[in-house]
């Protein structure tokens, strides 16, 4: 995980479920890129050929609750979004963020602050997420030291192989 990422911000309510991320009847396969051509789109139909590499998901509290599918950070990931900075996350999106590599913080005054378009820096190292149309800097939540080293890893699994413990 880089300590510092910069993109544009796409913005999306409260209570986005893993449905909205990726839809069930696109579950019929686990490939990443097939995945991420159905990333949001029963929020917004035409996110993922708007989406670029780099950009970020803004949300409000509660993103990616609903079903505990991988499926849903996998196909955010695979997008190209580079980090999700929301008010909250359901706890099992969480743990699937951080399984697959997913870079995601919280921070309340991002939400409130940001509009779809402007451009956000995430600096993981000292939690801070700035606002480059304000130039305001507000706290995000930090990583324990584990779980930045599974994200350095890039997720659960190439940790585990990096370890020789399979």
């Amino acid at each position: 995980m880089e300590k510092q990422v910069k993109g544009r911000v796409w913005i999306f309510d409260d209570d986005i479920n893993t449905d909205l991320i990726i839809p069930a009847r696109y579950l019929n396969t686990f490939d990443p890129d097939e995945l991420a051509k159905y990333c949001m789109v029963d929020a917004d139909e035409d996110f993922p050929n708007k989406v670029k590499p780099s950009d970020i998901i803004v949300a409000g509290k509660n993103f990616g609750c609903g079903s505990s599918r991988e499926h849903a950070p996998i196909a955010i990931k695979a997008a190209g979004i580079a980090c999700v900075v929301a008010k909250s996350f359901a706890r099992i999106f969480y743990r699937n963020a951080i399984n697959i590599g997913l870079p995601i913080v919280e921070c309340t005054e991002a939400y409130d602050m940001v509009k779809e378009g402007d451009e956000i820096t995430i600096d993981f190292e000292n939690g801070q997420v700035t606002h480059h149309p304000s130039g305001q800097n507000f706290n995000s939540t930090q990583f324990p030291e584990f779980m930045k080293e599974l994200m350095n890893s890039d997720g659960l699994m190439n940790w585990i192989k990096q370890r020789g413990f399979v």
